[in-house]
């Protein structure tokens, strides 16, 4: 049954007076045009009554009779409940994850933030020789990727460039790992062996390179027979196993058999990817091959850009080094600010972790996973979300060991809301028929523009949660969660589209 109303009169003000929901005046986005021809105003009562009894029989329906749904949604300025279902319970958020840990980042680090490599020496530097090893130590910078810059080895290069201008032109030992920011795993607790070969589950350190994985760019020849072409980016071979390259390129014309899918499978006795199957004549391809390790590929990438410099490196080897005597370079990454967007709209797992990490180090001292789901746990228990509103195992969503109710979703969005940092935040979300993961929803109607607003998709979990804004400019709070369904994606998202809709077309005020 659907819960009557999430907060009664009494514990509306209680709520109030923490601070949860609050009454008080909130950054808001611009408010829909209004359209040309007004309609008649239909009584709020009435349209509430409304959504209750369109929500209820869109949940009820056959297609879900299997499934566990979620939904809060709350007007923030009046305090007040429109519709409310399971909304205490715990459901798997997916990349709702996302939310929480976009939110608890910017509160704790600051839109300002920003990440710190530095170049270490444990050698002596004399004339143009660093006489020893040159030690890198990362801190989980996010932005050594195509995605942010278009180019991953512009930072590797900016990095080589600097030792130039210190005189450095050779280095007799290797390029090395120097401390360990991020312990433990290099996968999120609770990650599926199935997601690790993909670029979604790629795994994070403190070093990473271009998102954890290379793309591979193919190009078919132009007859039957000829050898597909490959092109890396970044263009580092030594970040990723071998290729062995056995893709062919057929024309239509050649017979009415099926085309050969392209794949690319991890031959374990030569330790190489093989790729197989064909392509058309003429076109292009991408695939996208995951680092194993990632302090590995990142330094690979280094090696390769002091190259490109005209620096030499004599010794080789990814071991970790040891302590190193001096700093030579420190560089500072994209901020904050930049790398929101970077990591919402797309739904980017691996930036996730990285501020997951990144948190636990900057406020513990310590990057473990451990350390960071106290400061998750510390920042959601001062926005009011109760202790037993949230099970937190990563910071990306992947973990099907996370759990979240709708609840604490609306405290966080609520909490954001608030924040002098909501027009960040609202900006950086996926905004549904414009941008991100939501692009190609619900355009042509009053949501498209309209709804900022995160998804999330495991097998048998879709999420969709945010801010929309109804016909007469009242912004709104609303989280959908669905678990356990059996039916496609895609009717999932027409309910949760359905509700952003319907509420983009009401008229709230009295």
């Amino acid at each position: 049954m659907r819960a009557r109303a999430t907060l009664s009169a009494l514990t509306l003000a209680m709520a109030c007076a923490r601070g949860a929901i609050a009454p008080s005046p909130a950054p808001m986005p611009a408010p829909t045009p209004a359209p040309s021809v007004v309609p008649p105003r239909v009584p709020v009562a009435q349209e509430r009554a409304a959504l209750t009894q369109s929500l209820d029989s869109l949940v009820g329906g056959a297609e879900f009779r299997n499934a566990f749904w979620g939904i809060l949604v709350v007007d923030p300025v009046r305090g007040d409940t429109l519709y409310a279902r399971n909304q205490a319970k715990l459901f798997t958020p997916a990349s709702n994850q996302k939310l929480l840990t976009s939110a608890i980042a910017l509160t704790q680090l600051g839109a300002d933030f920003t990440w710190q490599t530095r170049l270490h020496a444990s050698g002596t530097v004399r004339d143009s020789v660093l006489d020893g090893n040159l030690m890198v130590e990362g801190r989980g910078d996010p932005g050594v990727s195509d995605h942010a810059l278009g180019d991953a080895m512009i930072p590797l290069h900016a990095l080589a460039d600097s030792l130039r201008a210190r005189g450095i032109r050779r280095i007799t030992g290797s390029v090395l790992s120097y401390g360990d920011a991020f312990p433990g795993s290099t996968a999120g607790d609770g990650w599926e062996i199935d997601d690790l070969d993909y670029s979604y589950g790629a795994p994070t350190d403190e070093l990473l390179l271009n998102e954890g994985f290379t793309s591979v760019i193919l190009t078919a020849g132009a007859r039957t027979g000829d050898p597909v072409g490959i092109r890396l980016s970044p263009p580092v071979p030594e970040a990723i196993r071998a290729i062995d390259n056995r893709l062919r390129t057929r024309t239509r014309a050649d017979s009415l058999s099926t085309f050969q899918r392209i794949s690319s499978v991890v031959d374990t006795l030569s330790n190489s990817v093989v790729l197989t199957g064909e392509l058309v004549a003429g076109a292009t391809d991408t695939i996208e091959v995951v680092h194993r390790t990632p302090n590995g590929a990142y330094l690979a990438a280094l090696r390769r850009a002091l190259a490109d410099r005209g620096i030499t490196v004599v010794g080789g080897g990814h071991a970790n080094g040891s302590a190193a005597e001096n700093v030579l370079v420190t560089q500072h990454s994209l901020a904050l600010r930049e790398v929101l967007p970077l990591f919402l709209k797309p739904s980017q797992n691996q930036l996730g972790e990285l501020l997951f990490h990144t948190l636990a180090l900057e406020k513990t001292g310590v990057g473990s996973a451990d350390s960071a789901r106290a400061v998750y746990e510390r920042q959601l228990r001062a926005w009011g979300a109760s202790d037993d509103g949230r099970m937190v195992r990563d910071g990306s969503g992947l973990s099907r060991r996370d759990k979240v109710s709708p609840e604490t979703i609306i405290r966080v969005l609520d909490a954001m809301r608030r924040s002098p940092d909501f027009p960040l935040y609202y900006a950086s979300l996926p905004i549904a028929g414009v941008d991100g993961t939501i692009r190609r929803r619900m355009r042509g109607t009053s949501a498209a523009g309209n709804v900022h607003a995160k998804t999330g998709t495991l097998t048998g979990a879709r999420s969709l949660s945010g801010y929309v804004t109804t016909a007469d400019g009242q912004l709104l709070l609303f989280s959908t969660l669905c678990n356990n369904y059996t039916v496609s994606t895609a009717i999932v998202d027409r309910l949760s589209d359905a509700l952003a809709i319907r509420l983009a077309s009401m008229r709230l005020a009295p």
